[in-house]
């Protein structure tokens, strides 16, 4: 096996491939055979891309992140292209449903929310591990989905389930994204209990 191959099963990366695929294939499968209409609404889109970012988030790490540290390998720029290659795989399932007759988009609301969640999640995951990091994306965009405020501050807060012209919204993606791919590149998942 090619080192490759070994990082990609010690980060369970097939499983958590196939989960957030699966799962995105379903949605798109219930809304093709029930909805009237072909657009997905935002709602709809936002919570599919929540739901594939949380399927992907066990792959941030490997079963011990202590052993990862103290490989002789340069990590950084791995844990960038992990985190690049996640954000690929969600914008290249829900993108290519732009051309059936369930779509998910616009494109740009779901690249906004796909970097920011990533990022979000990657930012927890540097600070309170793999296994928790994805509790504050989840119940954050859930709530910010459903309940979308206006106004400035209420764009930040809500930031997930704001419309696509908004600047603000995607700004706060933007820096969440970039946060979250520096923090995850450099520092690596937090430390945890290995019984964690």
């Amino acid at each position: 096996m090619t080192g490759t191959l070994l990082y990609l099963r010690s980060r369970r990366v097939p499983l958590a491939l196939a989960a957030a695929v699966g799962g995105a294939a379903v949605i798109w499968t219930l809304y093709l055979a029930f909805a009237k209409d072909r657009d997905a609404t935002p709602l709809v889109v936002v919570l599919t891309v929540l739901l594939m970012v949380a399927a992907l988030t066990p792959t941030l790490a490997g079963p011990d992140a202590n052993l990862d540290r103290t490989a002789s390998l340069r990590w950084p720029w791995r844990r960038g292209v992990h985190l690049t290659a996640g954000l690929v795989i969600v914008l290249a399932a829900l993108l290519a449903t732009l051309h059936t007759g369930a779509r998910f988009g616009p494109a740009a609301l779901v690249v906004r929310d796909a970097a920011g969640l990533l990022g979000l999640t990657a930012l927890c995951a540097s600070v309170v591990g793999t296994a928790r990091s994805w509790f504050l994306p989840v119940g954050w965009t859930t709530i910010a989905a459903i309940y979308p405020q206006g106004g400035t501050w209420g764009a930040v807060a809500t930031w997930q389930g704001q419309p696509t012209d908004s600047r603000t919204a995607t700004v706060t993606a933007a820096a969440f994204a970039l946060g979250g791919l520096v923090a995850y590149a450099l520092a690596g998942p937090a430390r945890t209990d290995p019984s964690e």
